[in-house]
Formats: structure tokens, sequence, C-alpha cells
């Protein structure tokens, strides 16, 4: 389980008591050096493997606005992320483990290969033995492959789907799943059955390392 933490918001300490791993804001769609420390204190404190979230530099829209970024500009983006929370995570005696890109930028990654291809490279250049962490069955772990990453195939507890595998773009009032047994429910077809629902009744085969959780 993974879940997606120091973005503001109020349930990090209940988050971090459930799940294995956490994705930390590093500074630039949300959090600040304060809050990555904390949030990285916390994480080593409950034996949680610590990940970088980097995302686009657009707190207005939380990084989740679609941005035109040529890929020198996305791999110099995630290379600031992830060594801003490495140094954080070093000076706390903790290792960084993962790398997870947030909102937009995770969004466009699974869908191109050429953005995907500069995450990809970032994190080899940073460390290869970060473990790249995107959508199963998308461009990004197509990326992550061909570089030489490990990947981590995530699938999303509380989120639906559309019929490609893709996750339901925010803007629908359904994209996300509020009712636990239904978030529940979704888990277990795809731990049983590798299938998912999506939004259109259309089953979705899916095989998943890492399920997030928010």
């Amino acid at each position: 389980l993974n879940a997606d933490l120091g973005e503001g918001g109020p349930a990090d300490a209940a988050l971090l008591a459930l799940v294995s791993s956490a994705n930390i804001a590093c500074g630039a769609h949300a959090g600040d050096a304060q809050t990555m420390a904390r949030t990285v204190a916390e994480a080593a404190a409950h034996g949680v493997a610590i990940g970088a979230h980097p995302g686009y530099v657009d707190r207005e829209h939380f990084g989740r606005r679609p941005l035109d970024l040529p890929p020198e500009a996305v791999y110099r983006l995630v290379t600031e992320q992830i060594s801003a929370l490495a140094a954080i995570a070093q000076a706390a005696g903790a290792p960084l483990v993962h790398v997870k890109p947030h909102g937009a930028l995770y969004n466009q990654a699974a869908r191109n290969p050429e953005r995907a291809a500069a995450i990809a490279q970032a994190i080899r250049d940073f460390d290869p033995s970060l473990v790249l962490v995107g959508l199963a069955g998308s461009a990004l772990i197509e990326a992550g492959l061909a570089h030489g990453l490990t990947v981590g195939r995530e699938a999303f507890a509380d989120r639906r789907y559309e019929a490609d595998g893709s996750l339901t773009p925010r803007r629908h009032p359904d994209a996300l799943i509020h009712d636990p047994d239904e978030a529940a429910n979704q888990v277990l077809s795809l731990l049983q059955q590798g299938l998912l629902r999506a939004r259109d009744g259309q089953s979705v085969a899916m095989t998943a390392d890492t399920l997030c959780v928010h």
C-alpha cells in the first residue's frame, strides 16, 4: 500500500499507520523543506519506505494541470525534486527507495513515451537503484523497464478507471470512489481475478505490485 503524503492533507498520520510506502511531495506542487523533513521523519518512525513524489511547479492547480514541457525540462524538474528529498532523507538517516510522479506529470507520462522516457532517464541518472512507480500497463512502466529500472506497477483502490486502463479524469464527478466497501471490492477483484471494472462497465485486465490509497 502506498499513499501520497506531505501535501497538506489532514490524514497523513493515519495513513502512515497503514501504508508500507510514502510518496512525499517535493516542494513543487505542494510541500516545502519543513513538511518534507517532518514527513520523512514520521515515515521513518513507522518503518514506511520513503519515495519522492515530483510534480509540476504549479501550486495554483496542485500539479494537476497538464503542461507542455520539453523532455529536457521534465528531466530537470524530476532530478531537482528527487535531489531535494534525497538530501533530506539522507540527513535523517533514512534511505530513498522509490519515485512516483504526481498528478498531471504522472498521467501524461502514462500516455506519452517521450515524457515517460525523460522521467525514467532522470531517475536512472540520479540513482538506478530507485524503483519507478507508475500506472500499471502504461508508457511510464515501459520506459522504466527500457531504462533498466525496477518498476512498481500501480493500481488505485479509490479511483475509477476508463476502458483503456487509464484513470478517470478528476473533472468527472465519479472519478473518486468514496464508499470504502466499493473500494475494497475493486481491490479484491484486482487481486483475485486480475480485473477492474471500468466506468462504462467493461472489464479491464490489470496486474499491480502496489496499491495507492488516498
